[in-house]
């Protein structure tokens, strides 16, 4: 298995999929990357010579933001919209959705799964008849 950005890219894919397993890098990136490098895209992962792979890894080293560092700056962008105080930063905050998406109706998944039962059909205990 090739390890690129410290992660396991699975062999039996063709190397423009593979690369997607890379968070940070979509099939858009994954295109770019490969044709900088001079490599095909129908090219499985496992049939990448060493020269390669190193190629590969020294592209997204250098040109793209991967993994850790992203998901950090991801991270602090959030912190900072929270403290300034922004619409996003709240939605944030409150784990609504913060990209307008409507949430009387749907939106469960973020809301937790309280669904309203209709009225009257909830079952009721009957109570013996006095005789």
């Amino acid at each position: 298995m090739p390890r690129i950005a410290g992660v396991d890219i699975p062999e039996n894919k063709n190397i423009d999929i593979a690369l997607t397993y890379i968070y940070g890098i979509g099939r858009s990136v994954a295109h770019k990357i490969l044709e900088s490098a001079q490599i095909e895209n129908h090219l499985k992962a496992k049939d990448l010579s060493e020269v390669q792979a190193n190629a590969l890894r020294k592209i997204i080293e250098e040109k793209v933001t991967v993994e850790g560092a992203l998901r950090q700056q991801v991270r602090e962008d959030i912190k900072r919209l929270k403290e300034i105080r922004s619409y996003r930063g709240v939605r944030h905050e409150r784990r609504l959705p913060v990209r307008g998406q409507q949430t009387r109706t749907n939106g469960r998944s973020v809301r937790g799964n309280v669904r309203k039962t209709a009225a009257g059909t909830s079952a009721k205990k009957s109570q013996p008849t006095p005789t």
